[in-house]
Formats: structure tokens, C-alpha cells, sequence
């Protein structure tokens, strides 16, 4: 679960002077994958593929990010040299593959590459999934929708926050499960 309150509150105050200087809206998944390239930095192994018996650690971050394209499901395109990028460089990139997708442009050079994928079934109003890896990558990172519900603070009163699921799906033949929780943890970490 990731407590979203914060970030929610963020881009209210934020998203409309964004789409002023920007020219396109300001979404949770700019900084869902902000956060997934804080967590490849620090976790290089989670950005590696394997190759038979061997381990090929990326130099790069190449970030895919699955896009539904009407009428045609998803596609795959990939920001090549996220770990370059902040998050407004993110949000560019990724607002440039999102068009060239819904034009149906894409090249193959946009859909190849990835070092590590993203999902974003909230979108479709799923609180939570558990999508497969796309080898030969070793992990797939997901989220479900935001949505509002009562929790317990640390001070044990009831507040009302905007909480979200996250999954890492990750591959057991290079990532184990401690490796795996850590990673998911750094995710959440930044997102709050």
C-alpha cells in the first residue's frame, strides 16, 4: 500500500500551472516512474536481463511504460535514458510516446530496448494485479487505482487518505525476495 495523500495533494496544487508551461496534464505515473528510476538506480540488479546462464547488469535505464491505445490494446514504448531524466523530463518523454502510440507512429526503435517495465492498471479501475515479466527483463512494477479509505495513523487516530496498491512482479532466478520487498519499499519510500 502507498499512502498517495501528499502526492495528491502536490499535484492539485500544482497540475494547471504544469499544463500552462507544459501543454499536456500532469499524471501520478511522471512520478511513479521518477520513483521506479530512483529504485533501478539504487538497485542496479533489478534492471538486468538474463541471457542464458548469464547476468547482464543494463549500463542504462530504459523504462517502458505500457500505453492503451483504443481499439488496439496496449503497447510497450520505451524512455530510453530515464536515469537522465527528471521528472518533468519524464513526464515529456513519456507525453511524446503517448501520441505517437494514439497516432499509431510508433517505430520499433520506441518499443525495444526496455531494461524494465511499468503498468498502470488503476487506470481501468483494478485496486490490484500481478502482471507477467516481459523477458527478458527481470521485473514488472505495478499500480492499482487511487481511492480514498479511512487508516490508522502513527498517532492511532482515523484519517482520510488516498491510498494505492503497488505490486513488483520480479524474476526468483535473480531476485530474491528480500532484494525484491527492498525495492518495492524504496518505490513507496519515495512516493510518500
Amino acid at each position: 500500500e502507498v499512502d498517495m495523500t501528499n502526492l495528491f495533494k502536490f499535484r492539485e496544487s500544482f497540475k494547471k500551472q504544469f499544463e500552462k508551461e507544459e501543454g499536456f496534464a500532469l499524471t501520478y505515473t511522471h512520478f511513479v516512474l521518477y520513483a521506479l528510476v530512483q529504485a533501478l538506480k539504487a538497485f542496479p540488479q533489478v534492471n538486468a536481463s538474463i541471457d542464458g546462464d548469464n547476468i547482464v547488469l543494463k549500463k542504462d535505464i530504459n523504462l517502458g511504460c505500457a500505453v492503451a491505445v483504443p481499439g488496439n490494446g496496449l503497447v510497450v514504448p520505451v524512455i530510453k535514458g530515464a536515469d537522465n531524466l527528471n521528472i518533468r523530463g519524464i513526464a515529456r518523454a513519456l507525453n511524446t510516446l503517448v501520441e505517437k502510440a494514439r497516432a499509431k507512429k510508433l517505430t520499433m526503435d520506441d518499443l525495444s530496448g526496455g531494461t524494465y517495465t511499468f503498468t498502470n492498471n488503476g487506470s481501468f479501475g483494478i485496486l490490484a494485479a500481478t502482471p507477467v515479466i516481459l523477458q527478458p527483463q527481470v521485473g514488472i512494477f505495478c499500480v492499482g487505482t487511487m481511492k480514498k479509505r479511512p487508516i490508522v495513523t502513527k498517532d492511532d487516530s482515523i484519517a482520510i487518505r488516498q491510498m494505492m496498491y503497488a505490486t513488483h512482479t520480479f524474476d526468483h532466478r535473480l531476485i530474491d525476495g528480500e532484494q525484491g520487498s527492498k525495492f518495492l519499499r524504496h518505490v513507496i519510500n519515495t512516493l510518500e
